[in-house]
């Protein structure tokens, strides 16, 4: 990484994105037209704020068919991790902010999620597919240390026999071993750890405010020895930063006790577009433009692909190298269990009887 981003620019330490771009929903708003008019601009930093907000719901359901699950609840909105590449950035314009900064700052608490969970759970025609939890942002985030709304959630999936498919990259899930190890027994969970770099200079400028590598690794061991069946997320694989880790990652995970595996290709959809440009150029300006042109090659001469089939897994040499790679190393490393091996035939309401089959 180049360590000499020039003192002017005043980079904001411990944030991916570096300033708002404009929210496409918004007619009315201040902000700031070229990135590069940094002296006529001062960016302040400030603490992460939670805004509390009594949701209507919590389970949506998943219409794509890349993503892998039929039902998702996320009771965070915005990501203190800050990763850079985050497709869920743009959600955070449906909320009137923007996809940059506002995104890692203004995190929305959907404070009543575990009991908006219980009523979705108590409909007649609920037939307990699995849910993914999140399908969004991180449900582990530094958020849920103060919330604990994903603690709750869990503790309801499992008084339901609600079986739920976890994905993150924080070391905080290890505080709900025992809960995990419980659902487990009764095959209700499966987790998903997200692991995209090795390299530690890499890492606090694409994911800020996210736990080491090492860490990651450390919950999957931790996970597994307590019969909590778990995987790793290669995602995203972006040409020219990280593509080259990926042996590495998986064999270290596959030692580790993960038995599946997943990973996505890098598409820059919406405002992300902007926001990783401006950070690619200002972290890594040697490669950038061989970067940036990589990752055009691997979308057909865009940054992204909005096709179904297509917008994950990238498309043309570069996309299909990256595809080998994962096949060959899913199978030498044993990653390739089926990733939801999850059961939902003991689910039952209260007052019910479990199902009979």
């Amino acid at each position: 990484m180049n360590e000499e981003i020039n003192d002017a620019e005043q980079y904001l330490k411990g944030r991916g994105a570096q300033f708002n771009p404009k929210n496409r929903f918004l007619k009315n708003q201040r902000i700031r037209d070229q990135v590069e008019s940094i002296d006529d601009w001062t960016e302040p930093n400030p603490a992460t704020i939670y805004l509390e907000d009594n949701a209507k719901s919590i389970v949506n359901k998943v219409d794509s068919p890349d993503v892998g699950m039929w039902y998702s609840m996320n009771p965070y909105q915005g990501c203190e991790h800050g990763c850079i590449y985050c497709y869920a950035r743009n959600a955070h314009e449906y909320w009137g902010y923007s996809a940059g900064l506002d995104f890692e700052r203004k995190i929305i608490v959907k404070k009543n999620a575990p009991e908006l969970l219980r009523k979705f759970l108590m409909k007649k025609d609920w037939e307990c597919l699995p849910i993914g939890l999140s399908g969004n942002t991180d449900c582990y985030q530094p958020a849920e240390k103060k919330f604990r709304l994903t603690r709750g959630l869990l503790e309801v999936c499992n008084e339901f026999n609600q079986p739920v498919a976890i994905i993150t990259k924080n070391a905080g899930i290890l505080r709900d071993t025992a809960l995990l190890q419980e659902m487990a027994k009764k095959q209700l969970v499966s987790v998903l750890v997200s692991i995209t770099s090795f390299e530690e200079d890499l890492r606090r400028v694409m994911e800020p405010r996210t736990t080491t590598a090492k860490q990651r690794l450390r919950v999957i061991r931790e996970l597994s020895d307590a019969g909590v069946r778990t995987g790793v997320m290669l995602g995203p694989m972006i040409p020219g930063l990280n593509d080259h880790e990926m042996q590495r990652i998986m064999e270290a995970a596959g030692a580790s006790g993960a038995r599946f595996s997943a990973y996505t290709f890098i598409r820059l959809n919406g405002a992300i577009k902007l926001i990783f440009h401006d950070w690619l150029y200002k972290n890594f300006p040697d490669r950038a433009d061989k970067v940036w042109h990589l990752i055009e090659n691997g979308h057909g001469g865009k940054v992204n692909d909005s096709r179904w089939g297509q917008r994950m897994r990238g498309e043309g040499p570069i996309a299909e190298m990256v595809r080998q790679q994962f096949r060959k190393y899913n199978k030498l490393y044993k990653l390739d269990a089926e990733r939801l091996d999850l059961d939902g035939s003991h689910f039952r309401r209260p007052g019910e009887q479990g199902r009979l089959f």
